[in-house]
């Protein structure tokens, strides 16, 4: 199942005219542009001896193998053995190619053919809103964990205490659970922040929602109370992971704001501190994968959306990063 999805393996702008490497469900994938602009995504591994398709280079609009400089098209097909300039490879002598998209300012792969869209991010084509990435996160931890800990509001006052929660104020209110077509979804979600965005002034209480999209994709829309924000301020938060083992992961965060003014750098800076509180204690986790029982680890009220987070994966037969 996972392979049919369509996962995010590198910023946009990460991949260039020279050959990256990138790891996908424990595939080993090299990236890299022809000189129209258009990427392509190959396991990284030469058909002819194996070598490392990444140690290669880009030569005009093939990708080379450093080892015996066999060229490959962007389709896979090999278009050059110089040791036998005569040759004319046949279709077999090809390098296994993979449908790749690029959105939210990433790159996206996919492994096994199906007709699946990408995870929904509707703030992405809202003018109103600026968009950047923070990241890649290299975390020690499975992606069903990292999603669930950032659907989870219960560990603010702790984990991001002076920041989204505080100790005396820890009590949860009761929120609205309800499936979507892709997924599951948490409304009327409230929690009093110290500080909820970078430009927060005082304590405010935010409205936030929830939403799965996707088995290793999540987003959140967060709103102020009224009269605590300027100009209408809001923002949504998108977290696309890249489940790269069952045990690890490289995650980034599309942030969406109103805010055209501030510096990449110090929105980015604000989203960094928040996600490296959480990094580790996502990677102190035990199990590292992510229980699907509903008796290997408890709950409370407060746990109804990681419940249905669990449900639906189960539900889609996800098998990678779960026990």
């Amino acid at each position: 199942m996972e392979k049919s999805l369509w996962h995010p393996v590198a910023l946009t702008e990460a991949v260039v005219h020279a050959p990256l490497a990138v790891r996908l469900l424990e595939q080993d994938l090299v990236l890299w542009r022809d000189l129209a602009g258009q990427a392509h995504a190959f396991v990284d591994r030469c058909p002819h001896r194996g070598a490392r398709l990444s140690m290669g280079r880009v030569q005009a609009d093939r990708l080379e193998c450093p080892y015996h400089g066999w060229q490959f098209e962007g389709d896979g097909h090999c278009a050059q053995v110089p040791a036998v300039p005569d040759f004319v490879p046949p279709p077999a002598h090809c390098v296994r190619a993979f449908a790749l998209q690029e959105r939210h300012g990433l790159v996206w792969v996919q492994l096994e053919a199906a007709e699946i869209p990408l995870p929904q991010f509707p703030a992405e084509d809202d003018a109103r809103l600026r968009k950047l990435n923070c990241g890649p996160y290299d975390v020690a931890a499975s992606a069903p964990r990292i999603i669930e800990n950032f659907l989870d509001m219960s560990h603010f006052g702790f984990v991001h205490e002076g920041w989204l929660g505080s100790r005396d104020a820890t009590a949860m209110e009761r929120y609205g659970v309800e499936t979507t077509p892709t997924g599951v979804k948490a409304t009327n979600c409230k929690v009093r922040q110290p500080q909820s965005n970078l430009h927060s002034t005082a304590a405010a209480d935010v409205h936030y929602t929830y939403e799965v999209t996707d088995p290793y994709t999540a987003l959140l829309n967060k709103l102020p109370e009224e009269g605590t924000s300027k100009d209408g301020w809001y923002e949504s938060i998108g977290l696309f992971i890249c489940p790269v083992t069952p045990e690890s992961s490289r995650v980034w965060f599309r942030l969406a704001v109103a805010d055209f003014e501030t510096a990449d750098a110090q929105l980015q800076a604000f989203q960094h501190t928040i996600f490296t509180q959480d990094q580790p204690v996502l990677e102190s986790q035990q199990p590292k994968c992510l229980p699907l029982d509903p008796r290997a680890e408890l709950n409370s009220a407060a746990d109804r959306m990681s419940v249905a987070y669990r449900r639906y994966l189960k539900s889609r037969g996800i098998s990678f990063g779960v026990c």
